[in-house]
């Protein structure tokens, strides 16, 4: 059976939301959600899901109520959205880690180390420059010879950055991987359990370093963190912290455009850039904290 959707931009979380609340009030959609744009604009995407076609008017008033423009409705066909992930997400190749799902097993080359992420599970599994960036980056760190004792994944989505830190360094201790999405963290759990790391990944509820384990662990010699630009200069201070002088952050979620203004968040904090790579519209960096 087909279903709707209504989408609109307003400017600013505040607004976003306010809209989002009235809507559900208002119209009953069985799913709403608010996306920032990340695009440097400070804009916000509201989207609203209905069995049936919504009332045209009522979206307007709701829109010219809350500022917004006009929302854009369109009738979404039935589709098996498992099987047309599974159809468009191939396997993605990121320096020595191979990213596929169970049911592209059977291509997994020799000599790679396999990330089994579902299909299901689509945010986070490699295809995204900002995944690829924070992979790659990894693979370069292991190629060099780094080794690390304690390492922590914020933000960690699917875990896929989590787990192949703790594929390439099985020294380290348990890799520390929160997320403040509880949805995520059963997400990230099946996977590591999904690819045999239990007990070297350890998934927990967190916004940033205040989940239980990751408040205790550290100090971290390499942090990851590929989330937006906003939480990333939040979490400044805290990384500044929790990272040992001398350690590793490898930051992404970043637009090309926005990275500057992290690197001058990050300077202030005591870290200098160490590298950065470009792919597509997004930027990854890897930055050191100075030593004391």
């Amino acid at each position: 059976m087909a279903s709707w959707t209504a989408t609109t931009t307003t400017t600013g979380k505040a607004a976003a939301e306010a809209l989002a609340e009235a809507a559900e009030d208002a119209m009953e959609p069985f799913g709403v959600g608010v996306f920032e744009i990340e695009d440097g604009r400070g804009l916000f995407e509201v989207g609203l899901h209905f069995e049936e076609a919504p009332d045209a008017v009522a979206l307007d008033l709701l829109a010219a109520s809350n500022g917004a423009r006009p929302f854009a409705v369109s009738e979404v066909p039935e589709r098996d959205w498992v099987a047309h992930v599974r159809r468009e997400l191939a396997p993605v190749a990121a320096g020595r880690f191979f990213v596929h799902g169970a049911h592209d097993a059977d291509k997994v080359p020799d000599g790679v180390v396999p990330l089994l992420i579902e299909a299901s599970m689509a945010f986070g599994t490699g295809h995204h420059g900002t995944t690829l960036g924070c992979l790659r980056a990894i693979d370069r760190l292991a190629a060099e010879g780094r080794a690390f004792r304690a390492i922590a994944d914020v933000g960690c989505g699917t875990a896929v950055l989590a787990m192949a830190a703790a594929t390439v360094w099985p020294d380290a201790a348990p890799v520390l991987a929160g997320d403040v999405d509880p949805v995520a963290v059963e997400v990230a759990e099946a996977n590591v359990a999904a690819n045999g790391l239990v007990g070297r990944v350890l998934c927990e509820e967190a916004a940033g370093f205040d989940g239980p384990r990751l408040s205790e662990g550290g100090p971290y010699d390499l942090v990851l963190a590929n989330i937006l630009k906003g939480p990333l200069i939040a979490l400044a201070p805290a990384m500044a912290r929790r990272i040992a002088p001398g350690g590793l952050a490898i930051l992404s979620g970043l637009l090309t455009e926005q990275a500057e203004s992290i690197l001058q968040v990050y300077a202030r904090a005591g870290f200098n850039e160490a590298r950065r790579e470009e792919i597509g519209d997004w930027t990854t960096l890897l930055l050191v904290r100075n030593a004391e």
